[in-house]
């Protein structure tokens, strides 16, 4: 059973892709003309993207991957065209929509709308959580890396927001900006607490590599927990 926390926060992500952004976040996900800011989202979108799969097995066959927090599916499609059997799964069933309509035909990959962490969805060969878990606090952050990595046999990779001095002027900057360029609530974490927290949590996966993406208003720190 998750926390009361982790809850809350999920509910939050649900109501603001589902009921708010759902048309707004497909339309940065695809080729679309979009403002200055949310092109900078885009874009290091698409580097953060590219350096997660650049983690991953080139050739996927026979592998089982979980894609936590899938969004419009891009990552999905592509660990599924390397020969992966994908479960991509999002609370925004909005987004999951998009992503079915999206998804090139014939490509090993079960959409699914609801929590990440439902144990019924089995075991994997990989985990990517790519920027699924920025919006929530540190503890919790672990506490789902924590049972990722348990039904995990290979690698986690997941990113979080840095708590930097520069990203919390530039999320305090974006209050400045129209309702529709701003993102939905960010925590940022402290990368020593979060390497600490993860140590004392998760020794079966130790962090194997990082890395941060940093452009406009986009900034995340990827890490891959790999089992040891």
């Amino acid at each position: 059973m998750q926390s009361a926390s982790y809850q809350l926060y999920r509910g939050r992500l649900e109501t603001y892709f589902d009921r708010t952004a759902r048309d707004t976040w497909a339309r940065l996900t695809s080729d679309a003309p979009v403002s200055r800011v949310r092109a900078t989202v885009r874009a290091g979108r698409d580097r953060m993207r590219a350096t997660l799969l650049g983690w991953l097995p080139a050739d996927m066959t026979g592998m089982r991957l979980l894609d936590a927090g899938c969004g419009t599916g891009a990552l999905a499609v592509e660990a599924a065209r390397r020969g992966a059997s994908v479960v991509a799964i999002d609370v925004a069933r909005g987004l999951v929509d998009v992503a079915r309509v999206r998804a090139p035909a014939g490509l090993s990959i079960d959409w699914r709308v609801g929590d990440m962490l439902d144990p019924a969805l089995g075991q994997f060969d990989h985990v990517v959580a790519m920027d699924s878990l920025i919006h929530y606090p540190a503890a919790d952050i672990v506490a789902a890396l924590a049972v990722l990595a348990a039904r995990t046999e290979g690698s986690v990779c997941f990113t979080v927001a840095p708590q930097t001095p520069l990203l919390s002027m530039m999320h305090a900057a974006g209050r400045l900006f129209p309702r529709g360029d701003r993102a939905p609530a960010i925590v940022p974490v402290a990368e020593r607490t979060l390497r600490r927290r993860l140590a004392e949590a998760v020794p079966s996966h130790p962090i194997a590599r990082d890395a941060c993406i940093s452009g406009g208003f986009y900034t995340s720190h990827a890490f891959q927990l790999v089992r040891g």
